[in-house]
C-alpha cells in the first residue's frame, strides 16, 4: 500500500526528478510562463511556490534555502527582487495551470504553468496579420470546391510535349 507516499516519479530517479523539477522551476522565474506535460506541471507547482514564498520572506536563511535548491543566483536574486514583490499580498495560489490538450507527437497532454499575475504581451501587428491571413485561406480553399460541385473533372497538368526536329 503506498499511505503517505505522495511523491509523483515522473518515471525517474530521486536526483534525476529533483534535477528536472529545479530547471523547472528555474524557467518558470526566468521566462514567467513554461509550457511542459501536466504531470510535470503538477509536480512542479507546489515547489514553485514555496520558492515564492521563501522570496516573500526575503531574509538571508530563505535566500540561502533557495540557492541550494535552485543553484543559480542570478535567478533566484530575479525571484527575490522582481516576482515575491509583486506577489506580496496574495496569500497564496501563486501559480496557474492552463491545459492545452494532447501534443500531436505522443498525445501527452500538455499545460502552461504560469504565474498568476502574468499577463502576455500580444503585440498588435501580430493580431492584426493573424486576422487579415484568416479570410484569404478560407477564399481559396472554397475555390476548388465549388468546381467540383458544378460536375466538371478537376484539370490534369501535362509537361509540354517536344517538337520533332524535322530534316529539310
Amino acid at each position: 500500500m503506498r499511505h503517505r507516499k505522495k511523491t509523483v516519479k515522473l518515471g525517474r530517479s530521486q536526483a534525476h526528478r529533483d534535477s528536472l523539477l529545479s530547471n523547472q522551476v528555474c524557467s518558470l522565474i526566468e521566462h514567467r510562463r513554461i509550457k511542459t506535460t501536466l504531470a510535470k506541471a503538477k509536480a512542479t507547482k507546489p515547489l514553485a511556490e514555496r520558492m515564492l514564498t521563501l522570496g516573500k520572506k526575503g531574509d538571508l536563511h530563505s535566500r540561502r534555502v533557495a540557492i541550494s535548491y535552485l543553484k543559480h543566483k542570478d535567478i533566484v536574486k530575479k525571484l527575490f527582487t522582481e516576482i515575491a514583490p509583486a506577489a506580496a499580498d496574495r496569500k497564496g495560489g501563486y501559480t496557474r495551470i492552463v491545459k492545452l490538450g494532447a501534443r500531436l507527437s505522443d498525445s501527452a497532454p500538455m499545460a502552461y504553468l504560469e504565474w498568476v499575475d502574468y499577463a502576455p504581451e500580444i503585440k498588435k501587428e501580430e493580431v492584426i496579420a493573424e486576422a487579415a491571413e484568416k479570410p484569404a485561406k478560407t477564399k481559396k480553399a472554397a475555390a476548388p470546391k465549388a468546381e467540383k460541385a458544378e460536375g466538371e473533372a478537376p484539370k490534369k497538368k501535362t509537361a509540354p510535349k517536344k517538337e520533332k526536329k524535322s530534316e529539310e
